[in-house]
């Protein structure tokens, strides 16, 4: 068999990730803070894109919101003129005698509460700050100063030692002797509980300070932790021959001890959640907005588009880098508006499979899968998974991220599914309505819901329950 060379022609289909589908893609899934750092990278990098100051005229809102942005021209200011004709009737005697004045000239202006001037420029003492003063309090030697420097800076976040003394010692090449009694002295710094190494040492620490050595709290603290974390107060009392009443006063001095002393030293800021739309209801409607505020209004800058038309000299490299600018700037443009629009239609599907949670709260919340809005709103359910993660609607049951209204179904024992977050929300109710001297145990719960028509097994209910964080009956139960 005879090998040849021969051309054919063949017809496929393939889909090709253009540089816009590709710069949609990234913008769809980015947060809100993410895109407006993108956008100020962007107007850094692109001089062909820069932000629009002036407010769009109403024909400018008529047409397409990226062609009316890309192709509006700059308003011509109007120049101001200043009238100089002085009138003659102006007394100078008086007006040279009211200026010339050395008195103190007072101005009424309307009062105002101004912020705090330390608000601005004050700023957080930290944890490791807040000891090494103390250290230095105490006029330390070299060594004591490079081993206690060495202990603040193995602390963790919650102020406990993360390494041991020997290797303290080691790396300060000191005696293990010297380093226990700088570990020592630190202990006693504030906030009280410092550079402990475990939880025990922690409060065995506090106990001291608060006058506590030698009683049935250190005691307790060390040698009762475990019975103390599941309330066997029982086998606490037989163990050390004490009142139930003498142990319960013990518990509770424990409990108001501080379990984490760097606690108020952490320098994490809140971080606020500034919504992507918002859902409001008006009458018996609900509308809503997408969020615009802060975000830059943006617009290819003229020079470079009126440049290029009228004058021809530009070198091959120049106008293809002005055209690629140019390109980009469009692109990211247009991406910006589809992306508004596609989190509008989206919540839009949200709000009429959801109507129920809206007006009535989370117990009425549906069960629903991303396919569902997928298919209502004709696109891939890819695309609903970028454009619900880190979003977040604020709507007058508050401010809700958009996975959270994707709920799995879980049947009753007679009509309709009910989702999952509603489920959730019945147990929380339940925990709360309990005795707390005889708390419901799991399964306890399960018979609850299954008399309210939901039906959950014992390990689903245990499931959900530390998917909220909330311990078993065993520790919930009080004395």
């Amino acid at each position: 068999m005879a090998l040849e060379l021969r051309q054919q022609l063949k017809l496929t289909q393939q889909l090709i990730m253009t540089p816009q589908l590709q710069m949609a893609i990234k913008l769809l899934q980015l947060s809100r803070l993410e895109l407006l750092n993108t956008i100020r990278n962007e107007l850094e990098e692109n001089p062909t894109l820069e932000e629009e100051i002036h407010e769009a005229t109403v024909e400018d809102s008529a047409a397409d919101p990226a062609e009316s942005v890309i192709s509006a021209e700059s308003d011509k200011t109007k120049e101001v003129t200043i009238e100089e004709n002085i009138p003659d009737d102006i007394d100078w005697n008086n007006y040279i005698n009211e200026y010339s004045s050395s008195g103190r000239t007072h101005f009424e202006a309307e009062r105002r509460e101004s912020p705090n001037f330390e608000s601005f420029i004050a700023q957080k003492e930290s944890l490791r700050e807040h000891l090494l003063w103390q250290l230095l309090m105490t006029s330390p030697t070299e060594e004591e100063e490079r081993i206690g420097s060495l202990i603040v800076g193995n602390l963790n976040d919650d102020g406990y030692l993360d390494s041991s003394v020997e290797d303290l010692a080691a790396m300060s090449g000191s005696n293990v002797e010297a380093t226990e009694k700088i570990l020592s002295l630190m202990q006693t710094f504030d906030p009280v509980g410092v550079c402990a190494r475990n939880l025990g040492e922690c409060l065995l620490i506090q106990a001291k300070h608060f006058g506590l050595d030698d009683t049935i709290v250190t005691r307790i603290i060390e040698n009762h932790l475990h019975h103390l974390e599941n309330k066997n107060y029982r086998a606490i009392a037989k163990s050390l021959k004490a009142n139930i009443e003498d142990v319960i006063a013990a518990i509770q001095i424990i409990k108001g001890l501080e379990p984490r002393p760097g606690r108020q030293f952490v320098e994490e800021e809140p971080q606020y959640i500034n919504p992507d739309v918002f859902v409001y209801k008006l009458e018996d409607e609900f509308v809503i907005l997408v969020n615009d505020d802060g975000m830059p209004k943006l617009h290819v800058n003229n020079f470079y588009k009126n440049a290029f038309k009228e004058d021809g000299n530009f070198s091959d490299d120049a106008k293809e880098y002005i055209q690629e600018k140019m390109r980009s700037a469009t692109w990211l443009i247009r991406s910006i508006h589809q992306r508004q629009k596609t989190i509008y239609r989206v919540m839009e599907s949200i709000l009429k499979f959801q109507r129920g949670f809206f007006e009535k709260g989370i117990a009425f919340l549906r069960p629903m899968v991303l396919r569902d809005v997928a298919e209502d709103i004709g696109m891939h359910e890819s695309t609903i998974s970028r454009v619900t993660t880190n979003k977040y609607v604020h709507t007058p049951r508050g401010i809700f991220e958009l996975k959270y209204f994707f709920n799995s179904s879980i049947q009753r024992v007679q009509g309709e599914a009910v989702a999952s977050a509603s489920v959730q929300e019945k147990i929380r109710q339940i925990i709360e309505s309990e005795n707390p001297k005889k708390p419901y145990s799991d399964d306890k719960i399960s018979k609850i819901l299954k008399e309210s028509n939901i039906s959950i097994a014992r390990r689903t209910v245990a499931k959900y329950r530390e998917m909220m964080k909330v311990l078993p009956s065993n520790k919930r139960k009080e004395f």
